[in-house]
């Protein structure tokens, strides 16, 4: 299969760290999945970018412990040394598309250019957070527009010499960003989101890679929407790069595995996740593929992550 692999990172944000006090055994807990990932052969580590622990709907707020999302980033790249490291996704709402520029560039460099930034507008899970922090956090349709605004802020801060936008939500008067970052022509641009006519058009417009959510059906309707929106900009479809997230517990039978699934990600991903027995995962994998994913990110459960992330790795990655 030509499919790829990431692991997207337990840094507490779906409390993955629960029951862990001692916040530098949290840390490293959640560091030596990142270098398990980086050996066994994985293609990049992800981390969810939020501010307070909860469940995938944003809901059941907690006091466990939970690092975040950039500094963490910045953390990881000096941690490894193979591995892409991206965001899963960076929420437009959380920093100003200026300094985040200059955050992601600096990061590019401490990684030898590993780095992919993965932005969207924020879903509405995170508007608790967000008000709690001092952010505003607008509706749906202003959301967007930042992040329309947003994407040429970061794209301009890195080609530019210095970068001028004038914008309703931001603006930006010869902002000089120094050094840009090491990949070329700029730093990788993931957009995430399912919109039809809003996000998926920036996909087209701007992005290097998209994240896109849901069951292969969906998936592989959502792709056919960005590849008609390419068609109508004269962008080249194979050109983004598409990848989608998922759920992953093996067992040496479906029946195994399903008795260690969440309710919470049975709701989320219903039959699509990869769940269940080498072969009825393989199976899954491939539905994934044929409805155009190139890559997979996938979370593991519990404690044991390194495990699985090696027998995972054993049974499919190359």
């Amino acid at each position: 299969m030509s499919i790829k692999f990431s692991v997207i990172l337990p840094n507490g944000a779906t409390n993955e760290l629960a029951g862990i006090v001692d916040p530098v055994e949290a840390y490293e807990t959640m560091t030596h999945v990142a270098q398990t990932a980086e050996e066994v052969g994985f293609d990049a580590i992800f981390l969810s970018d939020v501010l307070w622990p909860g469940d995938f709907t944003g809901q059941d707020a907690s006091q466990q412990l939970l690092f975040e999302c950039w500094t963490t980033t910045a953390a990881l790249a000096r941690d490894t040394s193979r591995v892409r490291i991206g965001q899963i996704v960076t929420s437009n709402v959380f920093r100003h598309p200026a300094l985040l520029a200059k955050m992601a560039s600096t990061v590019d460099v401490m990684s030898h250019g590993r780095l992919t930034l993965g932005i969207g507008s924020g879903s509405p899970a995170l508007a608790d957070q967000a008000r709690a922090y001092g952010y505003e956090y607008p509706d749906v349709p202003q959301r967007s527009r930042q992040l329309r605004e947003a994407i040429q802020i970061l794209l301009a801060m890195w080609t530019q010499q210095e970068a001028t936008f004038e914008g309703t939500s931001y603006v930006v008067r010869g902002a000089i960003n120094q050094p840009k970052g090491i990949q070329q022509p700029h730093i990788p641009l993931l957009i995430a989101g399912n919109g039809e006519h809003v996000t998926l058009k920036l996909v087209a417009q701007y992005a290097d890679a998209c994240n896109v959510h849901g069951d292969p059906a969906t998936l592989k309707h959502k792709f056919a929407v960005l590849k008609a929106h390419c068609e109508r900009l004269g962008r080249d479809y194979q050109s983004i790069h598409r990848t989608s997230g998922s759920y992953c517990i093996m067992g040496e039978t479906d029946e195994q595995a399903q008795a260690h699934v969440p309710e919470r990600v049975r709701a989320l991903f219903g039959n699509a996740a990869l769940i269940g027995s080498p072969a009825t995962i393989r199976e899954r994998i491939a539905a994934y593929e044929e409805a155009g994913v190139q890559e997979l990110l996938l979370r593991f459960p519990g404690s044991g992550q390194p495990d699985a992330i090696r027998r995972f790795a054993q049974e499919f990655i190359a």
